[in-house]
């Protein structure tokens, strides 16, 4: 389905190809059936996009939701309300809540930054989220919609599972090890005008991190090169780490990696630089957009 603009529907009796549905846009990071085997849905990061289809020939689409740029995943739980449908929306940092019914959106749950993978608990109790940005899981109760935890587990999670009863005896510590420099991150933004826009994560490797910025804010389907700027303004000497396209919605997912915390952090102990988002590509250089907020 990615960078495909169809859904490609196949009977698992037979092995064969049964429907075919065209998607709004081809980039499609995830899909899920509804647990009554009615609906499913599926996301399209690049549009920002939740789409609902039948899951019985024709297959048609009942719904199309605008859900917010860097729309990751989708999943359910099924609660003493009913059935509902939870979406992880990156750029705004929060999971959106719908009924499967009416598709009506009934909460929005503020998670942290760059929420990814989703899972519920097998009692519908519970859903838990990957925070990408933020080393932790998420856990948000399904009665009341709220955010009730978040524990740490390391760098960048993504696509998560839940698996029920998977320790039967004892207290699941065994063999678990300390996080070590996998619980080290550093957290920044960028952004105009005081304004955060997009969100930064510097992953500890050791002498050196990977960089993930969450960029939003930009203009849509446009190039642009993430730099280390001279100066707070990002003007002076720049050196580029990245270019990159965005995607329709002004957003893109860039990475990076170097000795970065060691000079962008206000105690460098010399020669500071500041995180900065230009426009334009190394041959063709344009003006500062966004820069590292203080």
């Amino acid at each position: 389905m990615s960078f495909n603009p169809e859904l490609v529907v196949f009977d698992v009796a037979s092995h064969t190809i049964v429907g075919r549905v065209a998607q709004p846009s081809p980039f499609c990071p995830n899909i899920a059936a509804t647990p009554d085997g009615k609906q499913v849905w599926y996301t399209l990061k690049d549009i920002g996009k939740t789409v609902v289809i039948d899951a019985r020939p024709p297959f048609a689409t009942p719904k199309v939701t605008d859900t917010g740029p860097i729309t990751n995943h989708v999943n359910f739980a099924t609660t003493a309300s009913g059935l509902f449908a939870y979406v992880t929306v990156g750029r705004r940092g929060e999971v959106q809540v719908f009924r499967t019914d009416s598709y009506e959106k009934v909460a929005t749950v503020p998670v942290g930054r760059l929420p990814h993978g989703i899972w519920p608990s097998d009692d519908g109790r519970r859903i838990i989220v990957g925070l990408e940005n933020d080393d932790g899981l998420a856990m948000i109760d399904t009665a009341t919609n709220t955010l009730v935890g978040t524990v740490p587990i390391g760098q960048a999670p993504q696509a998560i599972a839940y698996v029920a009863n998977a320790v039967p005896h004892g207290d699941g510590l065994q063999n678990l090890q300390p996080l070590g420099l996998a619980g080290q991150a550093s957290k920044l933004a960028l952004g105009t005008g005081g304004t955060a826009l997009t969100s930064v994560t510097l992953f500890d490797q050791g002498l050196i991190q990977i960089l993930q910025a969450s960029a939003t804010g930009l203009m849509p389907r446009h190039p642009y090169q993430l730099v280390l700027a001279a100066h707070a303004d990002g003007t002076g000497e720049v050196q580029p780490l990245a270019s990159f396209m965005t995607n329709p919605t002004g957003a893109a997912i860039v990475n990076a990696s170097g000795p970065i915390r060691q000079v962008v952090q206000p105690d460098a102990p010399s020669g500071r630089r500041w995180l900065a988002i230009r426009e334009g590509t190394a041959d063709a250089p344009g003006a500062n957009v966004q820069v590292q907020q203080r």
